[in-house]
């Protein structure tokens, strides 16, 4: 089986608080954002929703993409999302993996 990576937006309600990261295990890690597993920025903002993601073939790129989004304005970012989820619902439970 081929593994993939994900980078992904974590927030807490439309146009709010953003956190950017990367996984290789997308289901376990947003669930640990979700029950604050995670102790840090996610867990200070409460941000349990996921609304942005996208699937890498590998570690580099997914890691390339991640900081390149991090040094966008946050406009960029906003946009990015509203294109991909324009409602911004939380995504969980309707990754396609």
């Amino acid at each position: 089986m081929e593994k993939h990576f994900y980078v992904y937006i974590m927030t807490n309600k439309k146009h709010g608080t953003m956190y950017i990261g990367v996984t290789s295990n997308i289901i376990k890690r947003i669930w640990e954002h979700k029950n604050h597993v995670v102790k840090g920025f996610t867990e200070k903002y409460n941000l349990d929703k996921l609304v942005y993601y996208e699937v890498h073939d590998n570690a580099e790129s997914a890691i390339r993409k991640e900081k390149r989004l991090k040094e966008w304005q946050r406009l960029w970012q906003v946009d990015l999302v509203d294109k991909f989820n324009p409602e911004w619902h939380d995504l969980y439970d309707s990754i396609t993996i």
